[in-house]
């Protein structure tokens, strides 16, 4: 039950949080992206939460976790804590002032590729018991080299760049891009943190490296 009242809290509050920052700065309800996108947003999470209180309900717990110990980790999440609501507020504006205006097919293309980084985002959590939201080696915790992560390394990583990156597009909004233009700087950052935080502590995962050569992007990087 605790476990359930956690999920539920953290939801309600996102979505109410996500909503003020929307409606807003958008002064009207009557905003299409801003619910287009928080039900491509929340009903996911809703389906996704349940399955893994049924299935995994640790792995939900691990999810639900925020206390970053690693500093760097620390300040890359203060900065994403800028970029989004910058990113929101932005195109919340953007919409009650007619600064821009993004074409239909563009925001549906970019509402397919959010949904599809969802669904990779759902395949590395089936794939990684280990996955917590907080840079860390568990107890116990082994390598996993196969599914995705035997593509790249960080394929979660690579899934939020899916989602988010065009999140503004969802939104109606071009000038919404400009905030999010620093998410993939971020993630960087944390990647580059988060290995050698397993490098140190995760047995195996030197090897790892070596057979999968690429971070985040096949063939880039």
């Amino acid at each position: 039950m605790k476990l359930i009242f956690s999920a539920l809290t953290k939801a309600i509050v996102g979505m109410v949080f996500v909503g003020l920052l929307l409606f807003l700065p958008a002064w009207t309800v009557n905003y299409p992206g801003a619910w287009l996108f928080m039900a491509l947003l929340f009903v996911p999470m809703v389906i996704l939460g349940v399955v893994l209180f049924i299935k995994a309900p640790e792995l939900l717990e691990k999810r639900l976790n925020h206390k970053e110990k690693e500093k760097t980790q620390q300040g890359v999440i203060a900065f994403s804590a800028l970029i989004f609501p910058a990113g929101f507020i932005l195109s919340a504006l953007d919409f009650r002032f007619g600064w821009s205006t993004v074409p239909m097919w563009l925001v549906i293309a970019a509402s397919v590729i959010f949904l599809f980084g969802y669904m990779m985002y759902a395949e590395v959590m089936r794939e990684n018991a280990y996955l917590s939201r907080t840079v860390e080696v568990q107890e116990n915790q082994t390598v996993i080299s196969t599914g995705l992560y035997g593509i790249v390394r960080h394929p979660m990583y690579l899934a939020t760049f899916l989602m988010f990156l065009p999140l503004p597009l969802i939104l109606g909004s071009f000038y919404g891009l400009i905030p999010f233009a620093l998410y993939p700087v971020i993630i960087v950052i944390r990647i580059l943190n988060e290995e050698k935080v397993l490098v140190e502590g995760l047995a195996g995962y030197e090897e790892y490296k070596k057979k999968v050569k690429y971070r985040l992007i096949p063939f880039i990087w």
